[in-house]
């Protein structure tokens, strides 16, 4: 018994404090996963397709960062790169003795896959005239296709 407070105030407040730590039933804890669940299932296509569109986004930027290095490598040495020295080309000297103004540090540090893993691909000469084609085959990595499996070519990224 405290001795400065009555005994009716003790009681009371046992009894408030009582009250207090009572937990939640199942009925609100079900209600909130209800609501987890609704919000859940309107918002994650809406960011399953955000990660869609980046893949798209940064392939096309790859795209345009190979395209220029080409640019470089064809006005050092008055050529593209074979398809047979492909996009490595880039990135170390090919062992063809003509290429005299090849860059010591290359053109790029590295050649990436494509955002679904897969290898660009470059053909040269290129199609329709084109000194190059550039491109990735999307995420299925076999050619043609349609929506986030269509070919992304670095025309196209321009």
């Amino acid at each position: 018994m405290h001795p400065l407070l009555p005994q009716s105030a003790l009681s009371s407040r046992h009894h408030h404090a009582r009250t207090l730590t009572r937990g939640f039933t199942l009925i609100e804890i079900m209600v909130v996963v209800v609501i987890l669940a609704i919000l859940g299932a309107l918002v994650a296509p809406q960011i399953l397709g955000r990660i869609d569109e980046a893949r798209v986004t940064k392939a096309k930027a790859d795209l345009r960062l190979y395209a220029s290095a080409l640019d470089m490598y064809r006005m050092d040495n008055f050529k593209y790169p074979s398809t047979d020295y492909g996009l490595e080309a880039l990135v170390k000297k090919p062992s063809d003795p003509n290429l005299t103004n090849w860059r010591a540090d290359g053109y790029v540090q590295l050649i990436q896959k494509d955002p679904w893993g897969h290898d660009y691909v470059y053909v040269s000469p290129g199609t329709n005239g084109a000194a190059f084609d550039l491109y990735s085959l999307g995420a299925d990595g076999a050619v043609g296709g349609t929506g986030l499996d269509a070919d992304i070519s670095y025309r196209d990224s321009k």
